[in-house]
């Protein structure tokens, strides 16, 4: 009996570029979206290449999405290719083992069995699915090192993760001690897999996912998060401002070391003013690290 063939497509782009094409193959229809980069196990095709590999059910569909990218994006050069056998569905999972997110919190899988005993640290138990959010990327971990070292203000507060993919950064916070987590992203089916995920560690009863956009919500918040990416984040300033209560805390990530400035910059210009509390920074073999940076809202 012939083994079934599963495609994919591979592409090859900039690491200001990787994000952004990534959710662009998710709107295309693919299943899930690899990246593969110096800092992976798996490498890229060159050193400061990112590279893409989206999977897709039928060899049609993966098809019809290089056609559409080469038609928005020509500069691009996707490939299709191939996997024989069923076992590609589960191989991601290979390389996703436990880790320390922050000092003080373990990401385990749920596949992955876990020991008795973990001293003091905090086991939170995660399944991506198709969303965006391992805690690898560290675009995510600058952010969940952010909450850590604001556990005692964030205390009882309400907080709106805006981009919430798995949710991952939602659960941290409520780890942390936070009240209450609206997440919220663009992406439906990312809404069950947020729900999985704060039902599976103890925290649906303290979890609201929804699909939507900032411009929906009508509350404002404590603390408010958002990793997505300058492409997104700038027009959407204004918005994240206006959810941010007095005094209030807002996070961005998914902003690359070269466009810190310009991010400040907007940020500390609206006609909310805003003020530049902190940015973490993290280098990668690229040449042009990721940076979280942290506004305040005055009282």
């Amino acid at each position: 009996m012939n083994e079934p063939r599963y495609p994919f497509v591979a592409v090859d782009v900039s690491a200001e570029e990787s994000e952004e094409l990534g959710a662009t193959l998710f709107e295309l229809g693919a299943s899930g979206v690899e990246e593969r980069d110096d800092g992976t196990l798996i490498k890229g095709s060159a050193s400061g290449v990112v590279t893409l590999v989206a999977s897709f059910e039928t060899h049609e569909a993966a098809n019809e999405a290089i056609a559409e990218l080469v038609s928005a994006l020509p500069h691009l050069a996707p490939r299709l290719e191939e996997v024989v056998g069923d076992a590609w569905r589960d191989a991601w999972k290979e390389h996703f083992a436990p880790f320390l997110l922050t000092p003080r919190i373990r990401i385990y899988p749920p596949w992955t069995p876990r020991p008795a005993a973990f001293g003091d640290e905090i086991v939170l138990e995660l399944e991506p699915g198709r969303a965006f959010g391992t805690g690898l990327h560290a675009s995510t971990s600058l952010i969940a090192e952010i909450l850590d070292e604001s556990s005692a203000t964030l205390k009882d507060r309400e907080l709106l993760d805006v981009g919430t993919g798995s949710g991952i950064l939602a659960l941290v916070a409520l780890v942390y001690g936070a009240a209450r987590a609206v997440a919220i992203d663009i992406d439906p089916d990312v809404v069950g897999v947020v729900n999985e995920n704060a039902e599976r560690n103890g925290l649906g009863a303290r979890v609201e996912a929804s699909a939507g956009t900032v411009e929906s919500i009508t509350s404002a918040f404590p603390w408010v998060l958002a990793n997505i990416e300058a492409r997104v984040l700038r027009p959407i300033a204004g918005e994240l401002s206006r959810v941010l209560a007095p005094g209030g805390t807002l996070v961005l990530s998914g902003v690359l070391e070269s466009e810190h400035d310009e991010m400040v910059a907007l940020y500390t210009s609206l006609p909310r003013k805003l003020v530049h509390a902190t940015t973490k920074r993290r280098s990668d073999a690229t040449g042009d690290g990721w940076v979280a940076i942290a506004f305040t809202a005055t009282a």
